[in-house]
Order: C-alpha cells, then structure tokens, then sequence
C-alpha cells in the first residue's frame, strides 16, 4: 500500500497574532505581538483568562488559562485585549480557503489548524518540504502570520511535527523518523498525553515515548482499558484516522457547549453526552440521514482540544446508538477538567443498510422497533415542547 502524505498548519500564536493583523490593518501603530500582552476574557465572568500570550508575555511566565488577576501581578504593565472571534473565524475562513487550492483534501480541525490529505500529489510535488515552506512563506506575506507545518504519513506524525520547534518552521516525522524524533521525546509531549496519564505512566517508570512503546499493549490496557490501545499505536506513529474533506464536514450534524463550569467525572460528562446526543440525533432524522462517523470533541480547562472518532460498520440514527459510541470515545481519551465537548455526525446517508450475522434474525427488528419509537418520541416532542418526556436519568 502506498503511504499517505499529510500536511497539518498550525497557526501560531492564532489569537493574538490574529488580532495583532487586524488592529494593524485598521491603523493600530503598534504590533502588539512584540509587546507584553495577552487576549483575554471578560475578567467580570468566568472567562476572565488569559487565552493566548505574547512571546514577551511568556518569558514573565504568564501562562495560558490562568486568571487575568493573575497574569497582571506577574507583569503590572501588561497590555490586555478582548477576544474578537468574529475576526478569528475571517481570518480562519480565508486560510482554509487559501489551502483548498492545494488538495480538495483540507479538514478544518480547529479554528487555527487544518490537515491536508496530499497523498498522490506526486505529479506536481516532487520535493514537499520546499512545497511546505512555499505554502508557509506564501501564508506570510499574503496574511501577516505565521504558520508551522508538520508533514507526516498519518494526521498524528504530521501534527506532533507541528509541534516541533516554532514559529514560523516545516518540520517531518515520516514512518521512517519516528525511532529518532518520536521515541526520544518525554512521554508527556506525546499527543493525548495530559497530566494524570502522565503520573500514572511516571509510575510505571515510563517516562519517554520510547518506554511507552515498548511497553506490552495487554498490560496498558489493564491499566487505562481501552485508552491503553490508543496510547500504544499513538507512542508507535499508528493512527488511520482520515481526513475530512469539505463535502464531508457540509454534510455533518453537530453540536457542542460550553460548560458553565470544567467538570471531569465520568458521570457528569455522561450527561452531557446523553444531552448532545438527543439534539444531534433529532435532527439526523428530522433530515431522514444516517450516519456512520461519531466524533467526539472535547476542549480541557486548559484550552488544549482534540477530536476523537469512530467510523462504524452500520449506519446509526437513534440517540442511544450515538450515545453509546459517544461513550466509547469518551473512555479512550483521559479526564481532565474539560470546558467544552461535543459531538458531530459525518458520513451521512439515506439508506439503512446493516451487515448482519446470517444466525442474527433478531438485529434488524429491534433496530427497526428502536428507530419507530425514536419517531414518536420526537413526533411528541415536537407537538408538545422538549420537555414532554424525559429520560429517568435526568431526573
């Protein structure tokens, strides 16, 4: 099988250098990305932190997700600046616009990075890091930002390479590579690593990426369950995962919150979940769509994000079948106080096409019996408010 080649961009600094173009453009004299400043919240609220950071900002060790309060005792001077997402989703949209020229192949994965699926590009790249530093060089001076690129053979070598020594840098981690660029980094530098995974792992006197993966997978799964899978192929440069394209991301259903306050049990996140999945699932069939991609995304309290999915044999449609595998996703990644999850369908199509074990009669009549009573319910919903029935766990 022919390798894959992804490219993923990772805006640096996105907020404040975003905001930084902006004032600039509207006659703001000074670059405030050479000042000490952060954006910041509303101090008023529970969003009064720091959001992102000037390098100068950094070196008085104001860190991202503390408080403003905080921040402004480190450095009195500070300079702070409110948060113009209106701004960040123009700038976002006309990055994601400028890479579609270069592969059909782009998924937004955040507002600040995207993936490129180059693979097969061959014809037209013959050297793609001097075609990475174009599109680097060429986002510079056609926006005012920098960017880092990661180049690898799946999206988890190209976006660890990202991450690789910034700003404005190319960086690769092919298959090749990840013996001497992956293996020697700490284990908590390893994507999906957080703080609690890391002191477990500590303890287990696994302190690099190496150690993790050689570690025997049967026992880190005893450990972390499921989670353990996804750390060993992670540690080894493993990941399938695709990229989205446009056409996929357009026929998505989603839906996400903010929290009004980080939660990180189990249980409590399990509501939220339930939560999201009835309103995603309502409308997957008020679209009579099916889908076969659950992706879970969750933000942590410390404004790290990613997105975790599942592509399923059979379609789904019911609630409690995108709850189910919701709750899958949601124990292979770690808890940590979160901010924001959220859950989205892709893949969607109007024909219910299950595979089904020649000795299972049953399957597709419970499935079906599932999906008639998920109808009446929304039908009762509909007719007589959200609240007309209520699930004995919400209770």
């Amino acid at each position: 099988m022919k390798k894959r080649l992804i490219f993923h961009i990772d805006v640096n600094n996105a907020f404040l250098s975003w905001s930084a173009c902006h004032m600039l453009k509207n006659g703001y004299k000074i670059d405030i990305r050479n000042t000490v400043s952060i954006i910041g919240g509303d101090e008023s609220k529970r969003h009064g932190v720091v959001l992102a950071k000037s390098p100068l900002a950094k070196q008085y060790n104001i860190i991202t997700g503390e408080s403003i309060y905080n921040a402004r005792k480190k450095y009195k001077n500070l300079l702070v600046f409110p948060p113009q997402h209106d701004i960040y989703q123009k700038y976002s949209d006309k990055l994601y616009k400028y890479l579609k020229q270069y592969s059909p192949y782009v998924e937004r994965y955040s507002i600040d990075e995207c993936f490129l699926d180059m693979s097969g590009m061959n014809h037209f790249i013959k050297d793609e890091i001097g075609f990475a530093h174009k599109i680097k060089n060429e986002i510079k001076l056609k926006f005012g930002f920098t960017v880092n690129i990661g180049i690898g053979n799946n999206k988890l070598c190209a976006k660890v390479a990202s991450d690789f020594e910034k700003p404005d840098k190319v960086h690769t981690l092919y298959d090749n590579e990840i013996e001497n660029k992956l293996w020697p980094l700490n284990v908590e530098d390893l994507f999906m690593v957080g703080k609690q995974t890391t002191k477990k792992l500590k303890d287990l006197n696994i302190n690099t990426v190496y150690d993790l993966a050689h570690y025997p997978k049967e026992k880190l799964i005893s450990i972390f369950k499921s989670f353990g899978n996804l750390l060993h192929d992670y540690a080894n440069g493993i990941d399938y995962s695709i990229v989205e394209n446009e056409r996929t991301e357009l026929k998505g259903i989603g839906n996400s919150i903010t929290l009004p306050k980080d939660i990180e049990k189990f249980d409590e996140i399990k509501e939220k979940l339930l939560e999201l999945s009835e309103i995603v699932g309502q409308r997957l069939r008020l679209d009579k769509k099916y889908a076969y991609v659950v992706t879970l995304y969750i933000k942590y309290a410390n404004f790290k994000h990613f997105t975790h999915q599942k592509k399923l044999k059979n379609p789904i449609n019911t609630d409690d079948e995108i709850y189910k595998n919701a709750i899958i996703l949601l124990g292979e990644i770690e808890l940590e106080p979160i901010r924001s999850l959220g859950i989205r369908l892709t893949t969607l199509t109007t024909d219910k096409t299950e595979q089904i074990s020649l000795f299972d009669t049953t399957i597709e009549k419970n499935s079906k019996n599932d999906e008639n009573l998920q109808y009446t319910i929304d039908n009762l919903k509909t007719k007589y408010g959200k609240n007309i029935i209520k699930r004995a766990s919400f209770k």
